[in-house]
C-alpha cells in the first residue's frame, strides 16, 4: 500500500506563489514601497562607510560651524593625533565607525612655506581676523574641500550622516521588536486556539488586560520599569505590541484545527506541537506576514516618539526622534528644515511599509480575483 502521508506536499504550492508575486508586481504603491524600504535598509546597513562622518554616532562636532546651511563648504585642515589608533578593518567601520588618526579643523585660509604650513582657523565673516598659527608640514595632511551636503546641526555635526545613522536605530527598533511580537503572539494565539477551555480562556483574558491600557502608556511604564537606553527601547516596544498578533493567529488556528489535515495527523498520531508548528502555523503565515509589516511601522512611530520624549535611545546615539527634539524650536525659524527632514524620513518609511502591507494583504489573499 502506498503511504499517502510519506512526502507531504507543500502547503503554498509553487504556482499560489508565483501568482501571489505576479499580483504584487502588479500593484505600483507595493513595488515602489518595497523599493524604498530595501533602500534606506542598504543605506541603514552600510552605515559608517557611507556617511561623511565616520565617527561613532557621526558625532564628530565643530562648534565654530553650527547651522550651517546645506551645501555648506569649507576647507579642511587634518592634524595627525599623537599615539593614533590602529586602522580598523571595513566590518568594524561599518559597523561602529571609526577613530581618524587625524584631528580636522576647519580653516579659512592656509599657505605653505618649506617644511611649515601656516592657517588661520575659520571664523564667520566680519567676525574679526583670526590669529594665524603655524604647524610642521610632516604633522598635517593638506587641507581638503568638506561638503556638509545637508548642513550642520547647533553643535557643528554633519547632518547627512545623523539622519543615515538614525535609520538604523528606527529600523533595529522595527525589526527586533517584531520578532519579539511574533515570538509571543504567535506561541499564545496558537495555544489559545488549538486548546481552547480554560487555557483560551485564561490567555484572552490576558490579551483583553493588555488592549485596555493604552499602548503608548504602557510603553512608557515599561521604559521606566527598564530603563532608559538603546537595548530597553526594543523591549518596551515589543512586549506592546504581540496583542494584535496573538488575537490574529488564535481565529486562524480556532479555523485551521477542524481541518482534516490536522484530524489526519492525530490519526497518525502526532504530537499537538508538531501538529500545530509543522501543519497550522505554515498556513497562518500569510497574515502574519501582512499585520507584521503594519506592526513595524507601528514600532517606528512608538520608538520616535520615546525619543523624541527623552525616553528612548540617548545621546550621542542618533535618533530621528531625538533629531526632532533638538531641533524643533528652530521650525519659527530660518532653520526648519533641520526638524521637518527627520519627519519626512519617518512619515515616508511609515508610509512604505503600511503601502506594502496592504499590497501584501491584496497578493496574498487568495480568494480574490483580478
Amino acid at each position: 500500500m502506498i503511504n499517502l502521508f510519506k512526502k507531504r506536499p507543500p502547503l503554498i504550492s509553487a504556482s499560489l506563489t508565483r501568482l501571489a508575486w505576479v499580483r504584487f508586481r502588479s500593484e505600483p504603491l507595493g513595488i515602489g514601497s518595497l523599493i524604498f524600504i530595501l533602500l534606506v535598509c542598504i543605506a541603514a546597513i552600510l552605515g559608517y562607510l557611507i556617511t561623511p562622518d565616520k565617527s561613532p554616532y557621526a558625532n564628530q562636532q565643530f562648534l565654530e560651524l553650527g547651522l550651517k546651511k546645506p551645501g555648506f563648504k569649507v576647507d579642511m585642515l587634518y592634524i595627525m593625533k599623537p599615539g593614533s589608533p590602529p586602522r580598523s578593518n571595513w566590518l568594524v567601520t561599518m559597523l561602529k565607525g571609526e577613530q581618524s588618526m587625524y584631528t580636522p579643523v576647519p580653516v579659512s585660509s592656509f599657505s605653505i612655506s618649506r617644511d611649515t604650513l601656516y592657517f588661520k582657523p575659520w571664523s564667520e565673516p566680519g567676525a574679526g581676523i583670526s590669529a594665524e598659527s603655524k604647524i610642521p608640514l610632516k604633522q598635517v595632511r593638506l587641507p581638503e574641500s568638506k561638503t556638509f551636503w545637508l548642513g550642520t546641526d547647533r553643535f557643528g555635526r554633519d547632518y547627512l550622516s545623523e539622519l543615515i545613522i538614525g535609520a538604523r536605530v528606527s529600523l533595529s527598533v522595527g525589526l527586533i521588536s517584531v520578532f519579539i511580537s511574533l515570538l509571543i503572539g504567535v506561541t499564545l494565539g496558537s495555544i489559545a486556539g488549538y486548546y481552547r477551555g480554560w487555557a483560551d480562556n485564561l490567555i484572552m483574558w490576558f490579551i483583553n488586560v493588555v488592549w485596555s491600557i493604552p499602548t503608548l502608556l504602557l510603553v512608557i511604564a515599561i521604559s521606566f520599569a527598564l530603563g532608559k537606553g538603546f537595548w530597553q527601547v526594543f523591549i518596551a516596544v515589543g512586549l506592546t505590541m504581540w496583542v494584535d498578533v496573538a488575537r490574529m493567529v488564535r481565529g486562524q488556528v480556532m479555523s485551521l484545527r477542524e481541518k482534516e489535515f490536522v484530524e489526519a495527523g492525530h490519526a497518525l498520531g502526532f504530537s499537538d506541537s508538531r501538529i500545530i508548528i509543522k501543519h497550522i502555523l505554515p498556513n497562518v503565515m500569510a497574515p502574519v506576514i501582512v499585520i507584521s509589516a503594519a506592526n513595524f511601522a507601528s514600532a517606528i512611530l512608538l520608538e520616535a516618539g520615546l525619543s523624541f520624549l527623552g525616553l528612548g535611545v540617548q545621546p550621542p546615539v542618533p535618533s530621528w526622534g531625538s533629531m526632532i527634539k533638538e531641533n524643533y524650536g528652530y521650525i519659527i525659524l530660518d532653520y526648519a528644515y533641520l526638524a521637518i527632514l527627520p519627519g519626512v524620513a519617518i512619515m515616508l518609511l511609515v508610509l512604505a511599509f503600511m503601502l506594502m502591507g496592504n499590497s501584501l494583504r491584496d497578493a496574498l489573499d487568495v480568494r480574490t480575483r483580478e
